[in-house]
């Protein structure tokens, strides 16, 4: 299998910027600049091994915030 090309990669980091709600929540949340964010979705900065590695690192938090939520509003149902 081959590696994403850049594009593949900014793409697909562009995208997971916007599941965190857009360049200005996921700033908050990675604790980066949110012009910086812009920069590395549009390809005007290179995306390092460590941003990438830190966006999947929030990503799960998210996903433990999301089942978190999701048990809750279940628990309130029954």
């Amino acid at each position: 299998m081959t590696a994403p090309s850049d594009h593949a990669k900014r793409e697909h980091f562009a995208h997971c910027v916007q599941i965190f709600g857009g360049p200005a929540a996921f700033s908050r949340r990675i604790g980066i600049d949110e012009r910086a964010i812009r920069r590395f979705a549009n390809g005007e900065r290179e995306l390092s091994a460590g941003l990438l590695e830190d966006t999947a690192k929030e990503l799960r938090r998210l996903i433990l915030e999301a089942t978190a939520a999701e048990e809750e509003l279940r628990a309130s149902l029954d």
